[in-house]
Formats: structure tokens, sequence, C-alpha cells
């Protein structure tokens, strides 16, 4: 007889439904608030788990942990091969299975990624002029992107996200223009805090542009008309009064969620991370490697959300940042 899995607690009471999945480290974009232009040591092949393993802690997760819904980050996830079939095997478990992509190859891909199981896509996006752009990511590959996203929405992939950090003196003119772009596409635009999580160290507090100062410029433009947030979403929604379309804006910030965070994260090499910005590990792919079953898995898991603080605390004396940057950590 089946039973319903034991929920994935932590010691604040926060349950655990979402699970982050970085299938590489590797980008095909060099984000100057991410990475140099020389790139980063990618993790050697072997180092990064396998299909196998990870559908099998996917599964685990789902069967034994609750987990529902899966997203696929990276670095750049549509940069590993053999994606469609491992989107395949996952969508199979039964999860809500989305992908944090950058849009490039998503023209490609789209059509089979949606017929194997993927339901929906975020796509990074920052500007939409080609200098900039070319600027921004040290590649001139702006039309690329604005073809994975259209691609992605005919191929059914919605709604069709659009991710754009507005950093001070680089884009955050492009606010409004970005947020006209997506009602006239029909892509549900998202803006986000820059977060100290480049692999410079770079990060200023004072370039980033707040919650608050996004919504100002928005407010000037458009009449928005709250939303909210749904559960435990990262986004504050607004629609657009006389349309349908909402734009979103991530405040991890100046508006931190960590309250109600019921996400875990399992980086490419298989180590697993109960918060963004956690500063110790839970080596899964040891325990694969090893032998262990399922029930040790499971245990592991269990052990490291218990772990969980109450939150990032950045701004705070407390706050320490993360050794790994956010390409080697997975959305």
């Amino acid at each position: 007889m089946n039973t319903a899995p034991r929920p994935l607690v932590d010691r604040f009471g926060r349950v655990h439904t979402d699970l982050r999945v970085s299938l590489t480290d590797r980008c095909n974009l060099r984000c100057t608030y991410c990475m140099p232009a020389e790139g980063l040591d990618w993790l050697p092949r072997d180092g990064v788990l396998g299909d196998d393993e990870v559908v099998r802690l996917v599964r685990i997760a789902v069967e034994r942990l609750g987990v529902a819904s899966v997203r696929l980050t990276g670095g750049e996830p549509l940069l590993r091969r053999g994606l469609t079939g491992l989107v395949a095997r996952l969508a199979a478990l039964g999860v809500d299975l989305s992908l944090t992509t950058n849009g490039i190859g998503l023209a490609r891909t789209a059509v089979g990624l949606r017929e194997a199981g993927l339901g929906r896509v975020n796509v990074s996006l920052d500007t939409l002029r080609p200098e900039r752009f070319a600027a921004i990511t040290r590649r001139d590959r702006l039309a690329d992107v604005l073809a994975g996203l259209a691609a992605a929405k005919a191929a059914g992939l919605g709604p069709v996200k659009v991710n754009a950090v507005p950093v001070r003196g680089t884009n955050e003119d492009e606010i409004v223009p970005l947020a006209e772009f997506a009602v006239e596409h029909g892509y549900r635009m998202r803006f986000i805090e820059s977060m100290p999580l480049d692999a410079q160290g770079a990060w200023d507090r004072t370039a980033m542009v707040t919650a608050q100062e996004i919504l100002a410029a928005l407010g000037k433009r458009f009449d928005l008309v709250p939303v909210g947030r749904h559960g435990s979403a990262p986004a504050e929604e607004w629609r657009i009064a006389g349309t349908d379309a909402v734009v979103g804006v991530i405040a991890s910030v100046t508006r931190p969620f960590c309250g109600g965070c019921d996400r875990v994260r399992l980086t490419a090499d298989g180590q697993l991370r109960n918060c963004l910005f956690a500063t110790e590990e839970s080596d899964l792919r040891a325990l694969l490697r090893g032998g262990a079953d399922d029930a040790a898995v499971e245990a592991a898991w269990r052990a490291s959300v218990a772990g969980k603080g109450p939150g990032h605390a950045i701004g705070s004396a407390e706050f320490v940042r993360p050794d790994r940057p956010m390409s080697a950590i997975g959305g």
C-alpha cells in the first residue's frame, strides 16, 4: 500500500516542496555581474552528476520527501548533452518541471523539450539593446535570445517568464521598456534585485536597484494592481490594469521572503544546499557513488534541511558570502 511521503520540514516549520537542480556549471555567456570575461574553472566531467544519478535523486525527493516541483538550472542547462531525454525521465516522475535558461539555443530545443514533458521556462534578459547586451554578456547573442523566447511561447512552454536584473548605471533605464516588451509579446516580466553571488566578489549594494525603485519606475508608466505573492513563490506580483499582463519583483535583499522559503538546491556535482546563501553543503554524490541506499540518502537530505537557518542575513554583520558563485550553485 502506497503512503504519502513524510514532509521535508526544517526546525522553523517550513515545508520544502521545491527543488532546484543544476545540470551544469558551464555557461555560454560571461555576464559582467556573474563571472569574469575568461570564465571560471569548470567542474571536471566526471565530477558532474550523470543522468541516472540526477533521476535517482529527484525520485527520492519526490517519493520519500514530498517534493512536487523541480526547476532545472545551471550554469546554462541547455548545454547539457542529452537534455531532452533527461527531461522526459524527470517528467515521468510526475513533478511540475520547469527550466531557467539564458535563451541561447532555445529556438532549436523548445519543441523537443515541450514534447518531453517540460512545463515552462524562465529566460534571463537584461536589455533589449544589442550593443548593451553584448557589453553585459560579452557575447553578441541578443537575436538568439529573442528567437528563443518566441519559440518557447509557440511551443507552449508558458507562461514564458522573462527575468531581468536592473543594475544602476547599466540598464536601470530599461525597466519600463522591458515591461512593455513583455506585455506586447505575452511574456511575464520579473525584475530581480541583484545579489552578492558574483564570482568576482564585486557586488556593490549601492549599484543594486531596489524593489521600491523598480516599482516607482513601473508606476510612472502603468497602473499596477497588486496580486500579491502566491504561496511561497519568491515574486511579488502586480497586474497591469486593463490587461492580463502580470509583472513581478523578486526583492531578495530589501524584502527577503526567507520565512516562507520552501526550496532546496542540488548543485551539478551533487552537493545539497539548504539555502541559496548556504555556507555548508551535504555531499549526496559521495553517498550515491559509495553505494548508499535510498534510506541513507533520504536521511542525509533531512539532516541538511533540519539545519537550515532562519534567513540569509544580507546586510547584517553576520552575513557570510557563499564560496560558490551563482553559476556554480544553480538558480
